[in-house]
């Protein structure tokens, strides 16, 4: 194809991490053309979404950079101003504190249909072409760009593709990208609660033999929960009625916040680690869940990938202040080599937690309070640990 019919970004997937890797490279003055295969559901205040993220402050400055923050905390986001993680088997708690770590809040809890409607709301003022539906059906690449195969004949070419197109990602299997991947054997059971006490804009999160337990603050003095279950407890507690429902989730946080009661319908999801083998395979890109999925004990999910998107944009902004190609293949390695060690670092530690903390032995049971306790009583480390999870 001649350069003219060439796109610089072809972004495939149009989830919260895709929507913005095009907009933020739209901004960036390239031609960007997105390709989902489904028209996102409307958003409904009515009907809160059940999936929620802990969106942490560097990425709440990325989309502010896309003017998509503002619209989002306009209709709907949650601060919080405290965290505070603690053991069932005793000792002390960790605990974060925005004052003391001289911030107005944390993060903010937004529900992901939130984020998406915001995002494609911004799409349709931006420079970017969608293409909706649109599956990929095959690929191929040279050193020149990339070309896809739609599944209505249409074919797009591009002198990058980025697989941002979830966990079971096509382009990434296309691409020859293989994954490790790890069952914990767990389910994520979420929903919303109403709790006797005031939340206190704290995020909360106990850890027991079965899996953590996070009350996260939302609006009207709700929380959201996210229970981590062995599966077959994850079935029973979806099985239970709303009275029993409430009783054994009460039970389980420890009455911390008094009686929880169940404030809308719970579902549950399957909780694995995976990671792409590369970030880059030529010139394909892979970005979010398509290259890392990871337990969500920490809320860092949609965090990792959207500081894959900040670091390719951040890529693209240099090259182009220096005057260089900034598709150039050192370029595009570099930055996949940067993100793949980050996230394999923040995956592994997840599941060292998870495994640390979701076990009933003797050893474990003694040490892991105490660690918690430790780590709160360093200044240095409690502050390390919140930069590193904030994206500072």
């Amino acid at each position: 194809m001649s350069r003219r019919d060439l796109h610089d970004v072809a972004v495939v997937g149009g989830g919260v991490v895709g929507a913005a890797c095009a907009l933020a490279l739209a901004g960036q003055g390239l031609d960007v053309c997105l390709l989902e295969a489904t028209q996102p559901a409307p958003w409904s205040a009515a009907d809160p979404d059940l999936r929620v993220y802990a969106l942490a402050p560097d990425n709440a400055a990325l989309l502010d950079a896309l003017d998509a923050w503002r619209p989002v905390r306009a209709t709907r986001a949650q601060p919080y101003r405290r965290m505070q993680v603690w053991d069932a088997g005793g000792g002390d708690a960790l605990c974060f504190d925005a004052d003391a770590l001289a911030r107005r809040e944390l993060g903010w809890i937004v529900e992901h249909g939130l984020l998406v409607d915001v995002l494609w709301r911004a799409l349709r003022h931006s420079t970017v072409r969608v293409r909706c539906p649109a599956r990929v059906e095959a690929m191929e690449q040279d050193d020149d760009g990339v070309r896809l195969r739609l599944d209505d004949g249409v074919r797009v070419a591009a002198r990058i593709a980025i697989a941002a197109d979830g966990a079971a990602s096509r382009l990434r299997t296309l691409a020859g990208i293989g994954v490790d991947g790890r069952d914990y054997a767990q389910r994520g059971v979420v929903g919303y609660v109403q709790t006797e006490r005031p939340h206190e804009d704290t995020a909360w999160q106990r850890f027991l033999p079965s899996g953590p337990l996070a009350l996260l603050p939302w609006v009207d003095g709700r929380c959201s929960i996210v229970w981590t279950l062995p599966n077959d407890e994850a079935a029973r507690v979806l099985a239970l009625g709303d009275h029993d429902f409430g009783r054994e989730l009460t039970a389980a946080f420890d009455a911390r916040l008094g009686t929880v009661v169940p404030a809308s319908r719970r579902v549950a999801f399957p909780l694995q680690r995976q990671l792409s083998a590369t970030q880059q395979a030529g010139r394909v890109l892979v970005v979010g869940d398509a290259a890392h999925a990871v337990h969500p004990l920490a809320g860092q999910g949609v965090n990792l990938g959207l500081r894959d998107v900040a670091a390719l944009r951040a890529l693209v902004t240099d090259a182009r202040g220096r005057r260089v190609d900034w598709d150039s293949p050192h370029r595009l390695a570099r930055w996949a080599r940067t993100r793949r060690s980050e996230n394999a670092v923040a995956a592994h530690a997840f599941e060292g937690i998870n495994r640390l903390f979701s076990n009933d032995g003797v050893a474990s049971t003694l040490l892991r309070g105490h660690l918690l306790g430790i780590a709160g009583r360093l200044p240095p480390v409690l502050d390390a640990l919140w930069r590193r999870a904030a994206g500072t």
